[in-house]
């Protein structure tokens, strides 16, 4: 003890000395300031797919580890003591890191700001939760008053107890008086809207070093945790998105990035009853609840109370700290629910605040800071006054942070009950209570328009055998609920349910369980709410048991007598036929990965009338390796095919989502653009062209036209500007008629089978949805809308001209191929197979027509 102090002293005043350490200051823009006025709002309209540098083009390859779906997040320690010393490793100093100009704390200076943060006391503990798409890591950040690893399994067992024997635990008397209750804040899950993580570094300073008696009975009844950046590629690059090019915060249905599952096993492992999460830029400041529709899973009462009220804090805490727009440019804070109709709705769980109330949140937030200084802003603004924005914005965040820990701590007891409450309602298979004035006291101006309810199912069932269409779907599909903490039966014995009859090794996903919200907000088929709102602000359909290639029935009553066992992962499907020649099906991304490496290796493949591919007998042991890889059937192969697979190269003018699927698939992409092509790309290295955004035939040189022409690669066109690719290049005849640009959602469809849409589902997704009209000779219809409303969940409405809606797709061709005059393979699509890498069940028919190309 004697000879440990000194060096305790000193290397806290080393700590200090670190925390002090000034950001690097660089020298400022000579322009002036741009048209963006200190007071400019921004963000408040629909953040769309192909909307924004970000998103509009893929530009550069990423890693096969970082494309890899099954990646997961590093595991979160549950029975060490707290404090937990972690010595983060160091980044390298990169003088390039967007945030240096705003004056915030560069991604290289976190790692040492947090281990000496931990020397400051002994509240501070930092773990990595996990790792980026370019692998930096995450740290997440938990503060809170020392506990042994006794005390640490006590409040683990109080937790499991929360959510797994939710009727118990309101009688718990240890957990009224000792649990504590989780806090979560998740900040710069948009690398350019920095401010949330500084915020975060000196709400944890402040905490460590505080002596007062408010603090450590703050810190007593209450756990902190912060995932300091969310984003931390987007942070150093000055980007929405991570460096796979995914907008995290649209990824919470599908979880397809290492950083938004990494921020999913927090919120399974730490069960945060109230949740933070800190964006930019709007002003006034924004602090939801939202305006409607409101999530119809959510146990919305119960949310809204406390959310609600929180907001109201943070309100008068962020009006408190004095900014004006006369003086500063900063207007009073924007409640939606309060103080706007529509069009800031909580109603698809793709963001993080609306994901966390399936893992126990009872007051989720995402908070907005007034002073833009990303994008234009950042390129035209002068120096000084980003620093002043950003200030304010950090000021802002602060403000916000520390009124919610007030809010819980004052109304821990509440808080506590209404998170039981959730998970009790789901066990017991109870019914929704619908808002009001008398549900939700102290919350004005509820109406019939924020009542939005479901009535839950008595369970689910994914199909073994025969009855399931795709193997590999439904392993993905179950594995992805038990990844999300639903819970899985797996059946022991055949059974009967709601009139089937089922075999033994299906699943049943029992409806009556505490986290029924997130299974349901996955396997439902969704709600069509075009009539109830006029705007939304992202997707408004999505579909898990319908879009990701599993059967899943629905069972609405009755009882489960079935004999089963807990699932923990989805059971092996993969398996190979013992003789002959092998037959692939294709409809599957697993599959197209499977049929793509053994087209890397020389397997001779051929394909069937109807898009399956065979694989000779020869290549049995190859089946084999990626069978077990991929969970694909190999069954046994009755024909010889008759066209000759190859491996196909794509030059791909697409989304990210979409670059991101293909690759998933198995397909060697190489990104191209309008410039790409005009500086002389080399076709040589490509077969197909895939396009769906960033490449204009018009805008093409005619020497880059003459050697596209020349090239001999086949198209795939993705919606109005592959259609238009199409049409300027004078490849088939097909009129694309677009419908209502703000439309999206899952539609129902009908295949007409063979190469591209053979083995099909019948549902798949639109965004802006296109249909085609005017088709020439030879021009093939591959699959139509289905007739009368063919919208099954989402938001599509006819136009103001009353034009472009559900009943005018109706019946129309969504996918057409054809071949050029010069002997060129096309096909054209007016859904949106490939959205967000999201309806993985329609991913197949790109892979097939790229193969067809």
């Amino acid at each position: 003890m004697g000879i440990s102090r000194p060096a305790l002293v000193t290397t806290a005043a080393l700590a200090v000395a670190v925390l002090l350490a000034p950001v690097p200051a660089i020298a400022g823009p000579t322009a002036a300031a741009g048209p963006d006025t200190p007071g400019a709002s921004g963000g408040t309209g629909p953040q769309r797919e192909r909307g924004g540098a970000d998103s509009a083009l893929a530009k550069a390859p990423f890693s096969a580890t970082a494309n890899a779906p099954t990646q997961q997040p590093h595991s979160l320690a549950k029975d060490r003591a707290y404090p937990r010393r972690t010595v983060l490793k160091t980044p390298p100093v990169n003088e390039a890191d967007k945030s240096i100009k705003l004056g915030l704390v560069p991604y290289h200076s976190i790692a040492p700001r947090l281990n000496a943060l931990q020397l400051l006391g002994d509240r501070v503990s930092v773990e990595v939760a996990g790792t980026s798409a370019s692998g930096r890591q995450l740290y997440l950040v938990t503060v809170t008053e020392p506990e042994s690893a006794g005390k640490v399994r006590d409040q683990e067992r109080m937790r499991e107890r929360i959510e797994n024997s939710p009727a118990a635990a309101v009688r718990d008397k240890e957990i009224k008086s000792s649990y504590k209750t989780p806090v979560f804040i998740n900040n710069n899950i948009h690398g350019n809207e920095w401010e949330g993580t500084d915020a975060a570094l000196k709400l944890i300073e402040e905490l460590a070093k505080a002596k007062d008696s408010k603090t450590r009975d703050l810190l007593s009844k209450n756990r902190v945790y912060l995932n300091v950046t969310a984003n931390p590629d987007g942070r150093v690059a000055g980007t929405r998105a991570n460096a796979n090019g995914f907008d995290l915060n649209r990824d919470f249905v599908t979880a397809s990035q290492p950083e938004s599952r990494a921020i999913r096993r927090i919120a399974i492992d730490k069960q945060p009853a109230v949740m933070l999460d800190l964006h930019g830029y709007v002003n006034g400041t924004l602090i939801e609840p939202t305006t409607p529709p409101h999530g119809e899973n959510y146990e919305y009462d119960l949310f809204l109370k406390n959310s609600y009220a929180n907001a109201l804090g943070m309100e008068k805490a962020v009006n408190g700290l004095g900014y004006t727009a006369e003086k500063d440019g900063v207007r009073p804070v924007e409640i939606p629910f309060r103080d706007q109709t529509e069009g800031w709705d909580d109603w698809p769980p793709i963001f993080t605040p609306q994901y966390m109330p399936f893992q126990g949140a009872v007051a989720s937030h995402t908070i907005e800071f007034p002073m833009r200084v990303n994008n234009a802003s950042y390129d035209s603004l002068p120096v000084a006054e980003l620093r002043r924005r950003s200030a304010i914005n950090t000021d802002i965040a602060g403000a916000a942070m520390r009124a919610t820990l007030q809010y819980t701590h004052a109304h821990r007891s509440r808080v506590i009950a209404d998170q039981i409450e959730t998970f009790r309602r789901g066990a017991a298979g109870e019914a929704q209570r619908p808002v009001s004035e008398e549900t939700v006291p102290g919350v004005p101006g509820i109406g019939p328009e924020d009542v939005y309810t479901t009535t839950f199912p008595r369970a689910y069932v994914v199909p073994a055998g025969r009855g399931q269409r795709s193997a590999a779907g439904a392993a993905r599909l179950v594995d992805h609920l038990i990844a999300n903490d639903v819970r899985v039966e797996r059946a022991t014995r055949s059974f009967a349910l709601g009139g089937k009859r089922y075999p033994a090794g299906s699943y049943v996903v029992d409806m009556h369980q505490p986290k029924r919200g997130i299974a349901n907000v996955m396997l439902a088929e969704g709600r069509d709410i075009s009539a109830d709102v006029s705007a939304m602000y992202d997707i408004s359909g999505w579909s898990l048991g319908l879009l990701w290639g599993a059967t899943v029935d629905k069972v609405k009553r009755g009882e489960l007598q079935v004999s089963s066992r807990p699932a923990n992962a989805a059971a092996p499907v993969g398996s190979v036929a013992p003789k002959g020649d092998l037959r692939l099906r294709l409809d599957d991304p697993k599959e197209l990965a499977a049929l793509n490496t053994l087209l890397s290796q020389d397997v001779a493949v051929r394909r069937t009338a109807d898009g399956a591919a065979i694989v000779p007998g020869s290549a049995r042991k190859k089946a084999a390796v990626l069978a077990d890889r991929f969970g694909v059937v190999f069954s046994s192969a009755k024909e010889r095919g008759t066209v000759p697979l190859k491996r196909t190269r794509v030059a791909a003018a697409v989304t990210a989502g979409e670059q991101f699927a293909l690759r998933e698939m198995g397909f060697d992409v190489v990104p191209v653009s309008t410039a790409i092509l005009n500086a002389g790309f080399d076709w040589a290295d490509a077969d197909v062209l895939i396009v769906s955004t960033g490449l204009s035939y018009a805008g093409l040189t005619p020497a880059a036209q003459d050697a596209f022409r020349a090239s001999g690669a086949g198209v795939v066109g993705l919606g109005a500007d592959g259609a238009a690719f199409s049409d300027a290049a004078g490849l088939i005849q097909a009129t694309a008629v677009e419908g209502n640009g703000d439309a999206n959602g899952v539609v129902r469809v009908k295949n007409a089978g063979g190469v591209i849409t053979g083995g099909a589902p019948k549902h798949t997704f639109v965004y802006s949805p296109v249909w085609f009209t005017g088709l020439g000779s030879g021009v093939r219809v591959e699959q139509l809308y289905s007739g009368g409303n063919p919208l099954v969940s989402g938001h599509w409405r006819a136009t103001a001209g009353g034009t472009g809606g559900p009943a005018d797709a109706a019946g129309k061709p969504s996918v057409v191929s054809g071949v050029s005059a010069e002997g060129v393979p096309v096909a054209l699509f007016g859904t949106e197979p490939l959205f967000r890498g999201h309806p993985k069940g329609a991913f197949a028919q790109i892979g097939r027509a790229l193969l067809n190309g």
